[in-house]
């Protein structure tokens, strides 16, 4: 029932962004250009139409396949269906929604000024078509690029963190922390190698990672696995476990998490599923506390007080995967320092609006990516390197987050 569910408000919320798109651009190039409209515009239009839903087409098949069979069908590891269908479709579907905000603006401040309008609709109108034709021109050419550049860059942030009566031996520290790999056709290996090599330049003492390896199937499993195994850390690599983990096999949730985490052991990376490692640095403890707390399952209660009670290190850290408030709560009751997340892909599809970051993970958490302080408590949301759902990121660059422990 739920995937017919999202099917319905993916194809209601889709008609409507096209629709309003349509009805304003409509009205622009009539207003200015009446011939052109007259002769060609409405072949442009038909034409673009049917480009940009070939892909919704292909996939409301699949979902009925998916409700009808129980069996799960990913799309294929194709370049000619990448370049012809899927990549259209997201930037188009971008497009629409950047400029359809601002359209919302205009329109809002038509029936703010309505008196006004009236008494001069021409010269209005005339306005707002030329202003509509501009941000669509604009964002046209701005979204492919900063696509383009979101894919390839990948962008290191260094956040300091201060602790009072901090042993020596951890001043100067330094921890790498990433998330959301999300190894597949998109992310391969040319992308995750960069990634890597970047990491392993910073030196790292200890590499934290909250989770997703994979974005889904078991067919990246070794290649996520190996390039992580690559990664050189005096201390170590770890993990929590994050959602996609579960996916590999989309109706056996153990074997998925079994196979993931095997696989990175071998490869010298350890995946902690709801418990503590305890890291020895010359006599000092970092203590890590792995919580798992994904779609698939709920940390419960009492284990979550197990868990974060009684923290004996020199420096406490949670991780897990998802920025959760009675995450936060139970971290921040029981004096944890640094709180570490990742999930949100710091909101891999970012409108560009003013003093606001819009996007569509703001319908889960505020907590989309940076810094956030809880008394004493840092909590830490990076951007990740993967993709999900949509295979571009737009205003949302991936990231490795550097923390350097100091008193």
């Amino acid at each position: 029932m739920w995937i017919i569910l999202r099917l319905l408000i993916g194809i209601a919320l889709l008609l409507a962004v096209e629709l309003y798109f349509i009805k304003k651009t409509n009205l622009s190039v009539r207003n200015l250009f009446p011939k052109f409209y007259e002769k060609k515009y409405q072949l442009i239009k038909r034409i673009f139409l049917i480009w940009l839903n070939l892909y919704p087409v292909a996939l409301i098949v699949i979902f009925i396949y998916f409700a009808i069979s129980g069996k799960y069908v990913s799309s294929p590891d194709n370049k000619i269906i990448d370049y012809f269908l899927i990549y259209p479709f997201w930037i188009f579907f971008i497009l629409m929604t950047q400029v359809g905000i601002y359209f919302l603006i205009i329109d809002f401040l038509k029936l703010l000024l309505l008196p006004y309008y009236r008494k001069h609709r021409d010269n209005f109108l005339r306005v707002q078509s030329i202003v509509i034709l501009v941000l669509v021109g604009f964002f046209a050419i701005y979204i492919p690029i900063r696509i383009i550049y979101d894919y390839n860059a990948v962008s290191i942030r260094t956040v300091e963190y201060k602790k009072g009566n901090l042993p020596d031996v951890l001043d100067g520290f330094k921890i790498v922390f990433i998330s959301d790999i999300q190894a597949d056709h998109y992310t391969d290996k040319g992308r995750i190698d960069n990634f890597i090599n970047m990491i392993n330049e910073l030196k790292p003492d200890l590499v934290l990672i909250a989770g997703d390896f994979i974005t889904t199937g078991p067919k990246y499993i070794g290649l996520s696995a190996k390039e992580v195994g690559k990664l050189n850390a005096k201390y170590g690599v770890y993990s929590c476990v994050g959602d996609h983990d579960n996916w590999a096999y989309r109706n056996d949730y153990k074997r998925s998490i079994t196979e993931i985490s095997t696989a990175l052991k071998q490869n010298g990376v350890e995946m902690v599923d709801n418990n503590k490692r305890y890291i020895n640095v010359n006599g000092s403890t970092i203590e890590i506390t792995f919580v798992t707390n994904t779609y698939v399952g709920k940390v419960p209660g009492d284990l979550l007080d197990s868990l974060t009670l009684n923290g004996k290190g020199d420096l406490k850290i949670f991780l897990t995967h998802q920025p959760r408030k009675n995450l936060i709560n139970a971290a921040q009751k029981n004096h944890f320092d640094l709180y570490l997340a990742g999930h949100t892909h710091g909101g891999q599809i970012s409108f560009i609006f003013p003093f606001v970051q819009l996007t569509p993970t703001m319908i889960e958490t505020k907590y989309i990516r940076g810094d956030f302080w809880f008394g004493d408590m840092l909590m830490i949301v990076t951007r990740g390197l993967g993709m999900s759902l949509a295979p571009v990121r737009y205003n949302s660059t991936p990231e490795i987050t550097l923390i350097k422990i100091t008193n």
